[in-house]
């Protein structure tokens, strides 16, 4: 029982630290790795209603940089511990659904304090061990984000718990917000490890259980968020945490009857063809299933004539090239005037060429590998297309080696054809294509960039120019959910810039604001009449 209306701690963004070198937070970071990637190897579980569940058949995990490493294994599960999930998951949930908001608050901000302090570290490391992010780009996914996603949430849920409504004399209206009936799975990327943890623990916020099915490339840091979440207090069969093939987890979920909603940030195609199977199968559900997804990109950036070179060259390089271009946002096609491409040109080039390419082990790398061979040797294939292509030109980068990682250099691709196919497909690396405009056809370009992509993730303008910002603002309003002006398209902030896109980017339910996480609960309305009518008459029967 609540006797108090509760004030939640203000929330504010988790400050990002430096690592430079020398620092205590880099050393630290640094032995923590170390200690990570020497010690005996790890067996990873499956987490179900609180038991750890081994199987027989495991799967390596290898750093994508050193993929001859091997760190460890996961253990992959079968169709039974799909639906032993389910069943845990449905267990928990009556207890849990019946938990006060401020219960179920506590432990999400104590997991955020957990992860500002002793997990620190330890997420970071994961993250750049198993999906070979560099220190600085571990250090704003993995810790701060995922902070700032359990901060600001508890804070947005206060708020929808306080949206009333208005009551007239003689009765009282009241809107309760009740956890979806049933389950609900998230299924989640390997390239923020945020994402992953957010994606299980908005629901979960609201009341709602979960099943969670991580990539299989980001078991590692998934496995440290079911840590920080058992120490955070987060009782046992809320989130069940299950590695099985993406066939075995449809099979379960998407027949049963308590599926109460999908929570997915992914490929297009693989979200469309959920959405295809839940349709199939509507007939089978209590209620109609709430689906939230994020989807691909073909993210752009537009150069006005007016654009300052030197930006225009920094934000291509930071844009299209952190992360290795692994991130649903990044800028992979550019529209460029001719008036400033040589110089552009000339910068990137500078700026590209001194990147450095490695292991996060090491700091000065700016470039780590990509995730996997599935993902390397899908970018060889545009590479190779590119270098054969007649209206195409590789100026920067084009090569790659996985040897010893999956390395990719860092490539730049000019062509004369706006609908080449590295403008129109998304490719999910460090490729970037540009294509240089006439100076004279600023508009025109602004429709050529709203209507070569399916996507509408994120976008950019960069101008000197007011009224070309107001025009593209205008005339680009439905090709990106997040739009920058003068700044790279990359890098949203949990309570700054809501994230989330449109058309085949997803269902733009914006993670970071309060509009997500009221897709996970169901309202129910409650009028109560203080002086109950003992006639049937109204006054104009008289």
């Amino acid at each position: 029982m609540s006797n108090a209306f509760f004030s939640v701690p203000v929330a504010q963004n988790e400050p990002v630290k430096s690592y430079a070198p020398k620092s205590k937070e880099r050393e630290s970071l640094l032995q923590v790795y170390k200690s990570m990637k020497n010690q005996d190897p790890i067996d990873i579980p499956m987490y179900i209603g609180g038991e750890e569940v081994r199987t027989a058949t495991k799967k390596t995990i290898s750093p994508p940089h050193n993929h001859k490493h091997i760190i460890g294994n996961y253990n992959v599960g079968e169709l039974k511990h799909v639906e032993l999930a389910i069943q845990k998951a449905l267990s928990a949930r009556e207890q849990w659904s019946q938990t006060p908001w401020q219960e179920r608050a506590a432990i999400f901000l104590k997991a955020a304090e957990l992860l500002a302090g002793p997990y620190r570290d330890k997420m970071n490391a994961a993250t750049m061990l198993c999906q070979s992010k560099n220190v600085f780009q571990a250090e704003i996914d993995a810790a701060c984000e995922m902070i700032d996603f359990f901060r600001f949430n508890v804070q947005y849920m206060t708020k929808i718990y306080k949206e009333q409504p208005e009551s007239a004399p003689g009765i009282w209206n009241r809107l309760e917000y009740r956890p979806l009936e049933g389950f609900v799975f998230a299924l989640t990327p390997f390239n923020f490890t945020s994402i992953a943890a957010n994606l299980c623990a908005a629901p979960a916020m609201m009341g709602n259980v979960i099943v969670w099915k991580p990539s299989q490339t980001q078991v590692y840091s998934a496995k440290v968020i079911m840590d920080l979440f058992k120490e955070a207090g987060l009782p046992d069969g809320v989130i069940n945490m299950v590695t099985v093939s993406g066939r075995v987890a449809g099979e379960a979920i998407f027949n049963h009857s308590d599926f109460a909603g999908l929570h997915f940030t992914g490929s297009t195609d693989v979200f469309r063809t959920l959405w295809k199977d839940m349709a199939n199968n509507i007939e089978k559900y209590k209620s109609y299933p709430r689906v939230v997804g994020e989807t691909g990109g073909k993210d752009f950036v537009v150069a006005h004539p007016s654009a300052i070179p030197s930006q225009v060259a920094t934000a291509l390089s930071r844009g299209s090239f952190e992360f290795q271009g692994q991130k649903c946002s990044a800028a992979s096609r550019a529209y460029i005037p001719e008036n400033i491409w040589p110089e552009v040109k000339k910068i990137l080039k500078e700026q590209v060429g001194s990147f450095k390419m490695g292991s996060p082990e090491d700091t000065t790398n700016f470039i780590n590998a990509v995730i996997d061979s599935k993902s390397f040797n899908n970018i060889k294939e545009y590479l190779d297309y590119c270098k054969s292509a007649s209206d195409a030109e590789i100026i920067i980068g084009g090569n790659c080696n996985d040897e010893i990682g999956y390395f990719v250099e860092p490539t730049v691709v000019v062509t004369t054809n706006p609908s080449f196919k590295t403008m129109v497909e998304e490719i999910f690396g460090p490729v970037l294509t540009i294509y240089v405009y006439a100076s004279t056809d600023f508009e025109k370009t602004l429709d050529l960039v709203d209507k070569t992509s399916q996507y509408a993730l994120t976008g950019s303008i960069l101008s000197q120019d007011r009224y070309a910002i107001q025009l593209a603002t205008k005339k680009l309003e439905n090709a990106a959910g997040n739009f920058y002006i003068n700044d790279k398209p990359t890098g949203a902030v949990v309570g700054q810039q809501p994230f989330g896109g449109a058309r085949g980017s997803g269902t733009n339910d914006k993670a970071g604001a309060p509009m997500n996480l009221s897709r996970w609960v169901s309202a129910r309305t409650i009028k109560e009449t203080f002086v109950t009518p003992q006639d049937y008459k109204y006054p104009f029967l008289g």
